[in-house]
């Protein structure tokens, strides 16, 4: 039986050898590397070539999606997963959102990391069974988003798009050729569409969900 190679990153000494052990003791998983040092792992991966790359969440000083973001600029494209004691939803949302191919608990059996570590490695996007219930809340929050995007005509889409960064009806009235007037009106149409009662809310909304090209979320241009 073919083994998923894997480098386990988490800076409790005792839970990373610990979980090491646990994971090999069926011979499905082999831990080629383990390290508590983030500053490692680039190294490490050059070094092994994993299957795939565990993740603490909260390490000193930084984040296991902090770090994956980092290594996927650098071109790493190995399947990474985070592992974690958190089961908040925004950690959830955050790390899918950045591309995690996994989202595990500390507190699942041996069994179980194995069986997702081996789903993440043939593609697979795998979530710890007790975290579904707030899978499904981001999905349907997900769904709920781009029905109301969809309501949307393209001239407010583009509209939102300028609000994201800050500029006021008058500076969007010269930059689209259109009256200012018009401009007010479908401002008052967007924010009655979205829900929302403020230019501000509604620059928010269009960064977060990628409606102002160049912006992200928590950033302003």
């Amino acid at each position: 039986m073919i083994q998923s190679r894997i480098i386990l990153v988490d800076d409790h000494t005792l839970f990373r050898k610990g979980l090491a052990e646990l994971l090999e003791r069926d011979r499905l998983v082999s831990v080629v590397a383990m390290t508590g040092n983030p500053a490692d792992i680039q190294r490490l991966l050059n070094e092994h070539r994993p299957d795939a790359l565990i993740l603490d969440l909260n390490m000193p000083g930084t984040d296991g999606i902090n770090l994956m973001q980092e290594l996927k600029a650098d071109g790493f494209t190995l399947p990474m997963l985070i592992l974690t004691v958190s089961e908040a939803e925004e950690d959830l949302a955050r790390a899918l959102r950045s591309g995690a191919n996994g989202y595990l608990l500390k507190s699942m059996e041996p069994d179980e990391v194995i069986d997702a570590i081996e789903r993440a490695v043939k593609g697979e996007t795998v979530v710890a069974p007790a975290m579904t219930a707030k899978l499904v809340s981001l999905l349907d929050a997900k769904n709920a988003a781009e029905s109301v995007l969809n309501s949307l005509t393209q001239r407010e889409r583009e509209i939102l798009s300028h609000l994201a960064r800050g500029e006021s009806n008058k500076a969007i009235a010269r930059q689209l050729d259109i009256s200012y007037d018009t401009v007010k009106l479908h401002v008052r149409h967007i924010l009655a569409k979205l829900n929302l009662s403020s230019r501000v809310e509604a620059a928010v909304f269009a960064v977060e969900h990628k409606l102002a090209p160049g912006l992200e979320p928590g950033r302003k241009g």
